[in-house]
This record gives C-alpha cells, structure tokens and sequence, in this order.
C-alpha cells in the first residue's frame, strides 16, 4: 500500500510500519496457551501463542499470526509489544483504545481489529487460568471465550448476534444450543471456530445446532 493510499484509508505511519514490519509474528511451537478470535469467513482472524513465567504470572513471550486488512496485523503486531514481558494483572489494563492510540489512530471503521487482538489477549489470560486452576470453567467463563467466535454474516461475536441461545456446564462437558441450520456453512464455520476457541483445555463440546 502505498503513502498516498495509506493517507487516503487514514492510516498513520506508525500503522504502516507495524502492518510492513510486524513484530513477534509467527508460530510459538512451546505455547503455554493459544487462542483464535475472529474468522476467516469474516475477513478477520487473530491466533496468539503465549508463553509465561509461572511464578509471577508474567508474558515471557507473546507471537501472533493474522488473517485480514492492514489494521488487523498492525493492531496485533502493536498490542503484542505493548504487552511483553508485563503480569497478566498489568496487561489488563492495556485497553483497545490504547493500542489504536499508541499507532496514532485507526480510522473509526477499523476499531473493530483493536478490539479483536485486544480480546483474543483476554481469551489467552482466561484459558491459562483455568489451565492453572485459577478460574472456573462455567456458564460465565464459557460465554466470555465466546465472545472470539464471530457470526461470519454479522460481522459480531455469535453472543451479541444470538445464534448462543444456551450454555450448560457439567464437569468437563459443555453444552451449546446454537441456533443455525444443522449442516450448513453457518453451522460448519460456527462449530469450527467454536473448537478452535478452545482449544488446549481438557473439556468436551457437545454442539447442538437447531433452526
């Protein structure tokens, strides 16, 4: 993309670069946790690899790979900085309107990719704690991990878009009442991303898709 073009869609430089240059891409084959928000469906998907240091709960190392515009791998590539090396608790505080801001701005329309890395960090934070036994896997922790998994029509996470229409936990197994039409592409692309939100726990998926 060329300067004029990134001026014309309101891309900083500081966006450019990062979307040129990305930092800490690639695969993280000895992660301590993965997870993968958003969907290729939908134009935007975001997988992070993380590595911690056990005692003090701290980001050793953080890796990503992206799927989609300019915005999405400069966010995650920004986000992936900002982060290293800080305590889970500490990261925390890092929000999506401080990534877009430490890049100079997004274009309103484009937000959306900071929200997506920021929540795909949350995700990760979440499946390493109840890896650790630090949080609880039920109803809440379920629908929280959800929130990465994209309505590929709407564009927003299948909770907001209510196609989630029931959770049950029971021990290891967890239910979903899905609504979508059993065997279609919906259904394949949601129950896909569903698997791979994830994946790494000790749990067991029972997808139940109904029109």
């Amino acid at each position: 993309m060329s300067g004029t073009l990134a001026k014309k869609f309101g891309y900083s430089e500081k966006v450019m670069d990062h979307f040129k240059n990305p930092r800490n891409v690639g695969v993280m084959e000895d992660a301590d946790v993965t997870s993968k928000v958003g969907s290729v469906a939908c134009g935007d998907l975001i997988k992070l690899y993380l590595k911690f240091d056990p005692d003090r709960d701290q980001i050793k190392d953080i890796k990503f790979e992206s799927y989609g515009c300019a915005a999405n791998i400069a966010t995650s590539s920004m986000m992936t900085e900002m982060v290293k090396g800080l305590t889970i608790e500490e990261a925390r505080k890092v929000t999506f309107k401080d990534i877009s801001e430490t890049l100079g701005g997004l274009p309103r329309i484009k937000l959306h990719c900071a929200v997506l890395s920021r929540q795909g960090l949350e995700t990760a934070f979440l499946k390493y704690e109840a890896k650790r036994g630090h949080v609880k896997v039920d109803e809440s922790f379920v629908s929280k991990i959800l929130r990465g998994v994209l309505d590929p029509v709407q564009g927003v996470d299948i909770v907001s878009a209510k196609i989630l229409e029931g959770t049950k936990v029971e021990g290891r197994k967890i239910s979903l009442d899905l609504k979508a039409k059993p065997d279609s592409e919906l259904a394949k692309s949601v129950a896909e991303d569903i698997h791979d939100a994830f994946e790494g726990l000790d749990v067991e998926l029972d997808l139940r898709f109904k029109e």
